[in-house]
């Protein structure tokens, strides 16, 4: 259970981060607060994470897109980058994955 959980808050904070950096504080808040919701045990906030989870897998892969097409105009090396970023990708949708585990909806009644 930990595991699950404690993937789902790697996950916001790296979706965190990457929005300070862009300067959007708005989702930098929503970003910290989003693992304070699983404190809340009901099964919508199960799913508005699992959502989210999902929709920052989807963040990141739209963001290595564009970083390997801006690296590659400007003939700089690109494959590393899109490692990096399929990886946090893939952490960001094992987080949505596991928080659909039998013993997550379990702890999360409707």
């Amino acid at each position: 259970m930990a595991l699950r959980i404690g993937l789902f808050i790697t996950a916001a904070l790296l979706l965190g981060a990457h929005f300070l950096r862009l300067g959007n504080l708005v989702m930098v808040a929503v970003c910290l607060g989003a693992p304070l919701l699983l404190l809340y045990r009901k099964r919508w906030v199960l799913i508005v994470s699992q959502l989210l989870a999902y929709g920052a897998a989807a963040s990141w892969i739209v963001s290595a897109a564009r970083l390997v097409e801006f690296r590659l105009q400007s003939g700089q090396p690109w494959k590393l980058a899109a490692i990096i970023l399929g990886a946090v990708a893939l952490i960001s949708l094992l987080a949505g994955l596991l928080l659909n585990s039998r013993t997550v909806r379990e702890r999360y009644p409707l």
